[in-house]
């Protein structure tokens, strides 16, 4: 399948995990991939594509930034002539502690990147749209928007307002022919939740609650990313849709 030959797709976040498998997945289907991330291993990213034969270019961009990301929507233009999609990844995982407990610096982390950076990446991304004609947006919500754990008070807040914002653009943007849509992952395991993988009393917490009873990998979470960018999710919009091997089925 080559879903989106001849399109380009802009993917903060793509250094690492999800979003560069997702970014890898697009490419893989024709698309050329502009990637905005802080984190330099996002050359690796392109490196990868680019050995395979597609097409891809990194601009380093602070997400808290709004300027960063209106520059990383033109940079995508010049470079590939057009923007059919986007999938804003970018996010952080703030330290596990109980609410009273939360420093303000940790709380305005999670509020600038996850959030915010979803939110100016949006406002970017949608001006743009609103100039062709419509266009494709998924957020990288999580479980922690559906449900919470304990001492996660912070990053729970921040994807419950993801998938509001998500639904709020969706209504406002859809007779302008832009579809908002966001996923919600469970424990998939990347650099970012490494930590958690290699704790045995986690992972045997978390396995013995889940009905599939392993984590995912980031390859795992592409696909519906991809599917929800491509004309074959043409009527779905304002939905979170959750990849979770089953976690809040139980």
């Amino acid at each position: 399948m080559m879903r989106f030959d001849g399109k380009a797709v802009l993917v903060t976040g793509a250094a690492t995990g999800i979003g560069r498998a997702t970014a890898l997945a697009f490419a893989r289907e024709g698309a050329s991939v502009m990637i905005g991330d802080i984190d330099e291993r996002a050359d690796e990213t392109v490196a990868l594509i680019l050995s395979e034969g597609g097409r891809a270019a990194f601009r380093k961009t602070d997400v808290r930034r709004a300027a960063d990301l209106d520059e990383l929507v033109a940079q995508c233009l010049d470079r590939f002539g057009r923007m059919d999609a986007a999938f804003n990844n970018a996010g952080v995982l703030p330290p596990q502690r109980p609410i009273h407990e939360v420093p303000e610096d940790e709380l305005d982390l999670a509020i600038d990147v996850d959030f915010k950076g979803v939110f100016f990446a949006m406002q970017a991304e949608i001006r743009h749209f609103l100039k062709v004609g419509g266009g494709a947006i998924v957020n990288t919500a999580s479980v922690g928007a559906l449900i919470a754990d304990p001492n996660m008070s912070a990053y729970c807040a921040m994807k419950h307002a993801v998938s509001g914002l998500t639904k709020a653009a969706a209504v406002e943007y859809a007779q302008a022919g832009i579809r908002v849509n966001a996923i919600a992952p469970g424990f998939v395991v990347t650099p970012m939740t490494q930590h958690w993988a290699d704790s045995n009393e986690f992972t045997q917490m978390f396995f013995a609650q889940n009905i599939s009873g392993r984590a995912a990998r980031p390859e795992e979470i592409a696909p519906t990313v991809l599917h929800l960018c491509s004309d074959g999710a043409s009527f779905i919009n304002g939905a979170t849709f959750t990849i979770d091997g089953g976690q809040t089925a139980h």
